[in-house]
């Protein structure tokens, strides 16, 4: 077992005012699995997927990553566990314009001052077809590569978990279906555990298998 959620809760407000974003979840999630979280807007799946990323804290309940209880980190130690355990891929891509798309890739390696295994590197940057694209600047992509870079970087610090919060929604059908397709190649290569997050129905029945949650609660 690599991820577990045991009965989450996330609420904002009192009283009659009180949202329920997370209203006691559990799961767990096998090493090597990739599973998808589905649900409506407003569900709860992406403070789901931010809960389990150690992004925001719940009002109750645990998060454990490899046997690691990360409500027990602060500061510094939760940033450096995220940095070393999680890899985030979302829909707005988030790369840094002022790089170059190799830069972007092994930024989360220079902020923590680790080596670069430049071949493990070089297999993820082939692996996304990006190879040609190593110079170019994030605006000279289209939001496809773009993506492609957003996992590679995701991917380079051999994280233990892949977490992505709508990575095709800004991508047309055939470009989502292309980054998908990658991303379980490249998760099945390097033995990532990836947990997605989608109300597509049809990009979710790529996984092994689907969560659903509906007002904060997960249904069978």
């Amino acid at each position: 077992m690599i991820l577990q959620a045991k009965d989450l809760k996330k609420y904002y407000g009192e009283g009659e005012a009180q949202v329920k974003a997370l209203d006691g979840v559990s799961l767990s999630v096998e090493r090597g699995e990739f599973v998808s979280i589905v649900g409506t807007s407003g569900s709860g799946k992406s403070t789901l997927l931010h809960m389990l990323g150690g992004l925001d804290n719940p009002t109750s309940g645990k998060v454990i990553i490899d046997d690691k209880d990360i409500s027990e980190l602060k500061g510094d130690a939760l940033c450096i566990f995220r940095r070393r355990k999680i890899g985030f891929v979302f829909q707005s891509f988030n790369l840094v314009p002022s790089l170059k798309v190799y830069d972007n890739i092994v930024l989360p390696l220079e902020l923590d001052g680790s080596p670069i295994d430049k071949e493990y590197i070089d297999s993820v940057i082939v692996s996304l077809g990006i190879s040609g694209k190593l110079d170019a600047y994030p605006n000279k992509l289209s939001g496809g590569q773009q993506q492609r870079v957003a996992i590679a970087r995701a991917l380079a610090t051999k994280p233990a978990i892949l977490l992505a919060d709508e990575p095709t929604g800004n991508l047309d059908s055939k470009t989502s279906q292309d980054v998908l397709g990658l991303l379980k190649t490249t998760g099945a290569k390097f033995n990532q555990t990836i947990v997605m997050i989608t109300h597509n129905e049809e990009i979710a029945q790529m996984a092994d298998r689907i969560i659903r949650i509906e007002d904060g609660k997960i249904f069978d």
